[in-house]
């Protein structure tokens, strides 16, 4: 497949943040069919989105995952909206609200002591950017559904940690996310508790998670399965508005995300 076509920006700023590129892919039916209008898929690590990753070969190639489903009726094709990482992801992912608790700092310097430092944690001000800056100028400038129903969020390992903050922080605003090989571990029992406190109830959401069982993913079997079940005491049902799926081999890498990004596509842009 030819390399995709899609807007670039580079104007988004805010006080305390790093300027990043910001990418936007429109699918072929929204050429096809200039009166309709069409759902938003937000993606952190943009810069793996569409391309081939340095690290692994790969990137998520979503494009093609996206133009393969549609034209198999499986979905609605969304608008992808790709945000790259800067050099302060950790401090961008991390999700701010829960470094409040009693101990959560002292637990995050303990346990993951390569991840202070390097920036600050500003995960709250990367969401107003997405919700103040970036989401309205894609609602103004594209045929787009911007209602919550019609916006999802989807991250892999940090970025699946502040894809689920982000619901939890603007559920009016998000109203589906992914999150693959979700980094449970850097936050542990303290985003846990943040989310018995914060995390919608169910009725107007969807959450898909996954995890592998090789490599960093090795970790997170505990973690998901303790919001697993937090998740279904709020309501949630699994299979139909939550779904949470393991693969004993997969690692921790785009070369494994791409491979299942059918999952949580076809889960979160069904076809009606």
């Amino acid at each position: 497949m030819a390399n995709p076509k899609f807007d670039t920006y580079r104007h988004f700023r805010r006080p305390g943040l790093m300027r990043r590129r910001v990418d936007v892919w429109l699918p072929a039916q929204y050429h096809a069919e200039p009166e309709r209008k069409f759902p938003v898929l937000y993606m952190h690590d943009g810069q793996n989105a569409f391309t081939r990753s340095p690290y692994v070969g790969t990137g998520w190639m979503v494009h093609e995952c996206i133009d393969t489903l549609a034209s198999e009726g499986k979905i609605t094709p969304p608008v992808v909206v790709a945000i790259s990482c800067t050099l302060n992801r950790i401090g961008d992912y991390l999700p701010q609200k829960p470094l409040g608790y009693p101990g959560a700092v002292d637990y995050v310097k303990r346990n993951a002591p390569r991840y202070l430092g390097l920036g600050s944690e500003i995960s709250d001000e990367y969401l107003r950017l997405i919700v103040q800056d970036i989401k309205p100028f894609i609602d103004s400038n594209y045929r787009v559904l911007s209602d919550a129903e019609n916006t999802a969020m989807m991250g892999s390992s940090m970025g699946g940690l502040i894809s689920l903050y982000a619901l939890a922080e603007y559920p009016q605003v998000f109203g589906k996310v992914a999150c693959l090989s979700t980094h449970w571990p850097i936050l542990g029992e303290y985003f846990m508790r943040y989310l018995r406190e914060t995390l919608p109830e169910a009725g107007a959401h969807k959450l898909y998670f996954d995890h592998g069982g090789a490599g960093l993913d090795q970790q997170y079997a505990p973690y998901q399965a303790e919001a697993d079940a937090l998740i279904k005491a709020k309501g949630y049902q699994e299979g139909v508005d939550f779904q949470s799926l393991f693969f004993e081999n997969d690692d921790h890498n785009e070369l494994f995300w791409s491979a299942r990004l059918h999952l949580p596509m076809t889960f979160l842009f069904a076809s009606q």
